[in-house]
């Protein structure tokens, strides 16, 4: 069986890799229960520190629209470049918007 595939940055998610599930509709937005797409856990982390809670549910709330937004697709075309195992070595917070 194949990889499951990253609907941000589009590159294979290995099972020894850290992956999350995104909710395409924030839970805090009525999103609980709703869909939800596996992605790696680096990719989620940026979308969580691009955007707010409201924007993701007003905007973005499809993985082609994430692929939009203009830091998301600067940091997805940035990270297809590195492995699918690949993890950022710098720990930090969220970045200002």
């Amino acid at each position: 069986m194949s990889d499951p595939i990253c609907p941000l940055c589009l590159r294979p998610i290995p099972g020894d890799v850290p992956q999350s599930l995104h909710h395409l509709i924030p839970k805090l937005k009525g999103g609980k229960g709703g869909p939800t797409v596996l992605m790696h856990h680096i990719c989620h982390r940026e979308i969580h520190a691009t955007l707010s809670e409201a924007e993701l549910a007003r905007h973005f709330s499809t993985p082609e629209a994430l692929r939009t937004h203009p830091r998301l697709a600067k940091f997805a075309a940035w990270v297809a470049k590195r492995p699918p195992g690949f993890r950022s070595k710098v720990p930090g917070k969220r970045r200002g918007r």
